[in-house]
This record gives C-alpha cells, sequence and structure tokens, in this order.
C-alpha cells in the first residue's frame, strides 16, 4: 500500500477510537449526512487531498500530504459540539504525529478550520491536516 493509503487509514483508525464524542460514523466512502441514522453522529468523512513534493537534501524529498476531514455534527447547542469536535480531533490526532509510522521522519498538523453552515440539527466542520514526511529518493 501507499503511504498515502497508509496515512489516511492511520487517520480513519484513530478516529474511530475517539472519545467524548465518540463517532459513530467514521469512513473515506462519501456519504449523504441527511440520510444517516441518528446513532450514527458523530460522522466524519476522511479524505486524501493535494500533495505536495520538494527536494529536500542531495538524496531526499519531502511530501506534504493533506487530508480533510468533514465532521457532520447534530444536536441542540451545535456551537459547542462544533468546538468539542474539533478539539477532540486535535487532541486525538496530536497523540501520535507519526501516523504508526517507526520512522521519525513524519509529522502531522491541523492547518486550517473551516465552519460550514447548515441548517439546525446539523453542524459541519471541515478540518485540513497535512502530513509531512521525507523519503529517499527512486524509493516511492
Amino acid at each position: 500500500m501507499s503511504l498515502r493509503n497508509d496515512f489516511a487509514e492511520n487517520i480513519v483508525d484513530v478516529l474511530k477510537d475517539m472519545q467524548d464524542p465518540k463517532p459513530g460514523l467514521v469512513t473515506r466512502e462519501p456519504f449523504e449526512p441527511e440520510k444517516l441514522a441518528i446513532t450514527q453522529f458523530p460522522a466524519l468523512l476522511v479524505n486524501s487531498g493535494n500533495e505536495t513534493r520538494i527536494d529536500y537534501a542531495v538524496n531526499k524529498r519531502q511530501g506534504i500530504i493533506s487530508y480533510n476531514i468533514r465532521a457532520f455534527l447534530r444536536g441542540k447547542d451545535l456551537d459547542r459540539i462544533r468546538n468539542d469536535m474539533i478539539e477532540r480531533i486535535e487532541e486525538t490526532l496530536s497523540a501520535d504525529t507519526y501516523r504508526g509510522s517507526l520512522k521519525r521522519d513524519v509529522n502531522t498538523q491541523i492547518t486550517s478550520i473551516q465552519v460550514i453552515d447548515r441548517l439546525s440539527p446539523l453542524a459541519e466542520v471541515a478540518v485540513t491536516v497535512e502530513v509531512k514526511y521525507l523519503y529517499n529518493k527512486g524509493e516511492l
């Protein structure tokens, strides 16, 4: 499997184990939030985004992959629910910034958070996560 998929799967796996609020659904497959059962909320959709690769040293390159996490929430007091979800995603991803890699040349950080307007009782937050990694030229 590719590093892009390895990192994406790691993000999905750690988000599935997230607590308070525990997601009812974490997937890489698109879905329609309006058609989800109440028990599937909060629902998280993880997608691989763009990647930038640059020369880092004579024999090394750096890749920077963006992952988009869309959190779909339901309930009352949506502002509090959104803020709690943002904090929990950040804490969960920060627990292992290496994304399960044994190599220590991997780093993860949240680079943007966007609140997306939806009609109550639904709310949505888009979180962009960047995974930076180094690799030897010609290895991938």
